[in-house]
């Protein structure tokens, strides 16, 4: 089973299959498309759609939301930079790298869930994080596992150059990890589970240790959610409901993990095992008030410092400031004059107010 999810060529943006960004037409307007790709967090959306949880509440304002599936994670964002879906299920670095960074104005509608443990450095033959130096580490490259990596190495005092990157696409990292010569993996689930269950393969940093960083978001073209705010309304309320449903420890909340699980291609033991590494904000309130909190504007000036410094941001980027990031209240990371994603904690906070 293969989870796009954290295949995060965010380089993609800046090798030309993005150099000309264009939107949908922003207007008033009733058909949605949005969309996305197999991984834990995100299954509630094809649930909900397949049990018409999104019809309802599309009904509800008189619009029509429909969500794709695209084979290739970074396909789906491209898509969306290029305009063919009015949204996309993305995590926040490739937000920032893909869509924001080629230009197109992105806002966050939902924060759905961060990696609580669903990423992690693993060694073979030693104990600790600090027997990773001088190591060649196979991991995908510019993806949120390279973002770990460089985390974990900040945490004990060692930089990037301590150890050698080695780029291993995320359906090759299991084979990988298992020959002799890889003495150092960063993977994540299913992958990272199957890897360590080799009994010489230690865990020595995993995403646990940077709570809110990898964070699993729904995002909308700014300006189409700007004059359509009904579609912002219906995929809180869709999102909410459906979430509420799964965190039910009954037989139809056990049900719809059931189907979860079909859905990504495992069994529900392998789903609800995924799930415990998934820190899902079932809560709108609290989901509100991480996307307002001063946390998450710290989170997001340790991304974009990462992705500057990989070249993320575009080969003529000056500083980690030429994308500006908005934030509720006011705030802003970088370029004010150039803001290109948005943190909207409006919806949430209509869902945890019950005013949907």
């Amino acid at each position: 089973m293969a989870f796009p999810l954290k295949t995060l060529f965010a380089a993609a943006a800046m090798t030309g299959l993005l150099a000309s960004p264009a939107p949908l037409l922003a207007a008033e307007k009733t058909d949605f498309k949005i969309a996305w790709t197999i991984y834990a967090g995100w299954m509630p959306w094809p649930y909900a759609q397949e049990h018409g949880i999104v019809k309802k509440w599309a009904d509800k304002y008189g619009i029509s939301i429909e969500f794709q599936q695209i084979n290739d994670y970074v396909e789906s964002i491209n898509q969306y930079t290029a305009g063919k879906f009015d949204g996309v299920l993305v995590t926040n670095m490739d937000a920032l790298t893909i869509p924001a960074a080629g230009g197109v104005d992105t806002s966050v509608v939902l924060v759905g869930d961060y990696s609580n443990g669903n990423d992690g450095v693993v060694l073979k033959g030693a104990k600790s994080l600090a027997d990773i130096k001088g190591q060649k580490v196979n991991l995908v490259e510019l993806s949120v596992s390279h973002y770990l990596l460089a985390r974990g190495l900040d945490s004990i005092g060692l930089k990037e150059s301590d150890v050698s990157t080695v780029n291993t696409s995320d359906a090759d990292i299991v084979a990988a990890a298992a020959s002799p010569d890889v003495t150092a993996v960063v993977a994540w689930n299913p992958q990272l589970a199957e890897i360590k269950k080799s009994p010489d393969m230690t865990e020595v940093f995993d995403s646990t240790k940077i709570p809110g960083e990898i964070m699993d978001l729904a995002v909308v073209n700014t300006e189409t959610l700007k004059d359509n705010p009904k579609l912002g309304k219906a995929l809180a309320g869709a999102w909410f409901e459906t979430l509420a449903l799964m965190a039910r420890d009954d037989a139809e909340g056990k049900a719809a993990r059931e189907e979860m699980a079909k859905l990504s291609g495992t069994d529900l033991p392998g789903y609800d095992a995924q799930l415990k590494t998934t820190y899902l904000y079932t809560d709108p309130k609290d989901a509100a008030a991480f996307t307002r909190s001063d946390d998450i504007v710290k989170y997001m000036d340790l991304v974009r410092s990462f992705s500057f410094e990989h070249n993320l941001l575009g080969e003529g980027a000056a500083s980690k400031d030429v994308v500006g990031i908005a934030f509720p209240g006011g705030k802003v990371l970088g370029d004010a004059a150039n803001v290109k994603l948005r943190f909207d904690d409006t919806y949430e906070q209509l869902a945890a107010d019950g005013k949907l």
